[in-house]
């Protein structure tokens, strides 16, 4: 067998990921992290997994212009079926809990603008225990396509892992066979967490748009933490394996979940945007605050997440609580890079932490300097040469987000305005003449000290 395998991978291989999907980090909502397999309907007739959960989702998406803003796809995770395939072998959603079909709520995804995806395992069980595609994989590729399926979630329970690297790739042909473009999302790597020495991601990249590679998030900072540790310590694997086309996938945001302050709700969107992560959401946006609303509609964030380059922000600096990420965007032109810049505070428990950051050392070289933006306090900074700094007061588990685009190539529209009421953030520049009592704000190009 084991000389068997690398011909087997070779003719599969032949076919490779062509769908042409996921140029940007794919944005949506999933149902796994905020309701989990709850199927007792009665006793939680608003929070079971049933197709009027995913039609509100839906309705809500649109109503609260989610959609407008790139969240397209409502996703059903485990736990979707009947326990058993009809008799032609084929999959059949759970028909008291989705009396409709799949094919009758794609349909409704589909008149409202949006995108369907569903959740199938390549085991002989899914986790939950409900028919897996193993052995089954043209099956359920032509099923899925027959009910215009737009994305698919293929998990990895109940199946030897040796099994991992032809069935994956099966699978992709199979859904490319079908001629309906379905964005792959795979946990291949997911389940090969204590062997990093199988994972290739230049293969896995060549057969799926997305994947998990690390433990399921819940709603809690301690797990928001531990899925940034383990890309910080893998991102020499990760950057270079990563962009249009195919995105490592940290899990879903939990922003607006209990246990999620306002602050850890910022600090998840803000790496996930710097790392170009995809942005697929798992609360209830039926009751969700405007404050954790507005962080997942901050556009400026957005736009960095969508960048078209792609790139996978850098950790950079790294010290016991404060972590700094840089990733080069749009606009740049040859060495005229812009970046888009973060700060981390990773303890929950201390108070605020003062950093200072210096330009020049965080990469930003350019001598025409660079146009800086803050992402969170809607602010512009100005034009600040590589020698400047930007003193920040960070929260315990906030963070601060930055947009630089560089002067060379880059000119703002109109004048710049400064906002002077956030108390919770000082800016530093030119610290030679902080002798100034008031800023003098005449002159975009002369900011002397500025506090907000």
């Amino acid at each position: 067998m084991r000389l068997l395998l690398p011909l087997i991978l070779l003719v599969i291989g032949v076919y490779g990921l062509d769908n042409g999907l996921g140029r940007t980090p794919p944005m949506g909502w999933m149902s796994w992290t905020a309701f989990y397999c709850e199927i007792d309907c009665q006793k939680h007739p608003t929070g079971c997994i049933n197709e009027q959960l995913y039609k509100d989702m839906a309705d809500q998406l649109v109503s609260g212009e989610y959609d407008k803003l790139g969240y397209k796809s409502v996703h059903i995770d485990d736990c979707w079926s009947e326990m058993e395939r009809d008799s032609n072998g084929v999959l059949v959603a759970n028909k008291t809990r989705f009396p409709s079909g799949m094919k009758t709520l794609a349909k409704y995804m589909h008149d409202r603008g949006l995108k369907f995806g569903i959740y199938e395992d390549y085991g002989t069980k899914t986790c939950g225990g409900y028919p897996g595609s193993y052995k089954h994989e043209r099956t359920d590729a032509q099923t899925f396509a027959a009910w215009d399926v737009d994305y698919l979630k293929l998990d990895g329970c109940n199946i030897d892992q040796a099994m991992m690297p032809i069935g994956y790739p099966l699978f992709e042909k199979e859904l490319n066979a079908t001629g309906r473009p379905i964005m792959y999302s795979c946990s291949w790597p997911a389940y090969l967490i204590d062997h990093p020495e199988l994972v290739n991601y230049h293969l896995i990249g060549k057969y799926c748009n997305t994947w998990r590679n690390f433990d399921d998030i819940n709603s809690s900072w301690k797990s928001i933490v531990s899925i940034i540790s383990y890309y910080d310590k893998n991102q020499d694997k990760h950057i270079p394996t990563h962009g249009p086309g195919r995105w490592h996938d940290p899990d879903m945001l939990v922003i607006g979940n209990k246990g999620i302050t306002l602050d850890m709700s910022i600090s998840q969107f803000t790496v996930w945007c710097i790392w170009s992560a995809p942005l697929i959401m798992s609360n209830d946006l039926r009751i969700i605050g405007d404050e954790f609303k507005g962080v997942l509609q901050n556009k400026e964030a957005i736009r960095i997440n969508q960048d078209p380059l792609g790139i996978m922000g850098r950790l950079i600096k790294n010290s016991s609580d404060i972590a700094t990420y840089v990733k080069q965007i749009t606009p740049s032109k040859g060495d005229k890079k812009s970046f888009a810049f973060a700060l981390l505070n990773r303890n929950e428990k201390k108070g605020y932490e003062r950093v200072e950051i210096l330009l020049s050392a965080i990469g930003l070289t350019d001598p025409a300097g660079y146009y800086i933006h803050d992402i969170w306090a809607h602010v512009d900074l100005g034009l600040l040469r590589p020698s400047d700094s930007i003193i920040v007061n960070i929260a315990p588990a906030g963070s601060s987000f930055f947009r630089a685009d560089v002067a060379s190539i880059h000119q703002p529209i109109g004048r710049r305005r400064y906002k002077l009421d956030n108390s919770n953030v000082v800016y530093e520049f030119e610290k030679s003449q902080a002798q100034f009592e008031r800023p003098d704000l005449s002159d975009y190009l002369r900011t002397n000290r500025v506090p907000f």
